[in-house]
Order: C-alpha cells, then structure tokens, then sequence
C-alpha cells in the first residue's frame, strides 16, 4: 500500500515536538499518548495493530496487534485523519528530552531498523513490526533484546531519541564499535552484531560493559548521546546516594544544608 504523503515542521530544539500537515482525506499514524494538539476538523481514533491496513480482516488485525504487543507496545495506535477540505494541522511530541529524527522510508530502501520505543508516528500505510534478531549474543547483550521494531514503506515517519542524533555513512564493510544503548535505527543492510570488550579490566572499572555493538556497512546509522535508560539510572543512582534530600553543588554545601534543615 502507497503511503499518504506528508509535509511537516519541526519546533524547539531540546524538547522538539513535529506539527504534521494533512491534506484533505489524508491520515497520520502515532504512537498513543503522543499528539500534542490538533485543529479543528481532525478525526481522532483508535485502532488495533499499526493501522497500515484496515481491510485485512480479523486476523490481519490480531497479528499486526501481536506483533506491537511483543515489542512492549500497546496494542492500539491512533490514527488522525483530515476530515475537511481544507488542510488540518497536528502535531506530536517525544516523551522525553531530545531529537525528532524524520525519514523518508522511500530513501533507505522502504524499510528501516529501529529500537523498540523509538517510534513516533508515520503517514498511512507505514507497516510498524518486529525484526527478531538471529543471534543469541546479540538478543541477550544487546541491550534491545531479540526484538526491534521494523518500519516499512515508501513515506516519512518520525523517530525520537533522548540526547543529540548522530548519522553515519558506513562504506562496505566499514565497521563502527557503539554503546549498545545508544543505537537509535539503522538501514537494513547493516550487519548489526555484539563484540565482547576484551579487556576484564576496562569492561569492571570503565564504566562502559562488557560489550560493544557493531555496525558494519554499507549503510546509515543514526546514534543518540543520551539513551534514556542511562538518564534513568543516572537519576536512580543520585537519588539513592542522597537518600532522597536534596543536597547543594558541593559536599560540604550539602552537609550544612542538611545542619541547618535539622537533618
């Protein structure tokens, strides 16, 4: 199926958000929970699997749901479609701080690799699916499991991603060593793949793990500085070690912080 074709604006800068324009007749898929506003002749509505194909039957709608459910999405998504004759604004936002990547899946050969919590919306007739990964290293260290999500079509869709977005080209077989959190999507040639550190020493007390994610090329590659889970433990850890109070830039800050509050 043709996807519907579609302009868009990116806002802010940090905490960006894309206002899609809808000609008439024309529908946008999101993730649900994402719209953050939309005009007046808009038609809202809910539907079960990825709304790519609404003709496809019972089953097709119960596979395509299946699909969204194993990869910790909801079973439903919304569907936001121009009911006027005019042109109608929406516009979607990120669940958290970061960057809105758009791509036109016709450029990357109709199909895109992409972490599980990555999407965000898409024109109509975009496919959202799993690509279960066939290696067993990978599945279990590389920190998206044996599941990623999977885009196919021929129009845009939009990913978000905490931090700044990095895009690489990689040659044939040019190879790129990356955290494993930070992968955001990549082009379907890319071999993606994990590759144990090497060095007992620096996979303990550097920080960084035991295992790197390789991506070898040819193809694109998109990174994020920031994966949410990192900002999630980093938040984790700063509330265990002060115990849940607040303390000030400096230790000692702290300390008479704490004296004068009575703590």
């Amino acid at each position: 199926m043709k996807s519907h074709e579609l302009s868009y604006k990116l806002f802010g800068d940090d905490l960006q958000f894309v206002e899609v324009e809808l000609d008439p007749g024309e529908v946008v898929v999101a993730e649900a929970g994402g719209m953050i506003y939309m005009e007046e002749r808009i038609k809202m509505e809910s539907v079960f699997g990825d709304g790519s194909d609404q003709d496809s039957g019972f089953m097709g709608k119960m596979l395509s749901a299946g699909k969204r459910m194993v990869t910790g999405e909801s079973l439903f998504m919304t569907t936001f479609t121009n009911m006027s004759g005019s042109i109608q604004h929406v516009a979607f936002g990120a669940p958290y701080p970061g960057k809105i990547v758009p791509l036109d899946l016709s450029e990357y050969g109709n199909r895109i690799i992409c972490q599980k919590d990555a999407f965000l919306c898409a024109a109509k007739g975009t496919q959202v699916g799993i690509e279960f990964s066939k290696k067993i290293g990978r599945g279990f260290f590389g920190g998206e499991g044996f599941i990623m999500q999977k885009l196919d079509g021929d129009g845009m869709a939009f990913l978000h991603a905490g931090g700044t977005i990095i895009e690489k080209e990689l040659s044939a077989r040019e190879t790129l060593r990356v955290d494993t959190g930070c992968i955001v999507a990549f082009t379907k040639d890319v071999n993606y793949d994990i590759e144990y550190v090497g060095n007992i020493k620096s996979a303990v007390f550097g920080g960084e793990g035991l295992f790197f994610a390789t991506l070898k090329g040819p193809g694109r590659v998109w990174l994020q500085s920031l994966p949410f889970s990192r900002l999630a433990d980093r938040v984790i850890g700063s509330a265990r070690t002060t115990g849940g109070k607040q303390t000030g830039e400096g230790s000692l800050l702290g300390t008479i912080g704490n004296l004068i509050d009575g703590d």
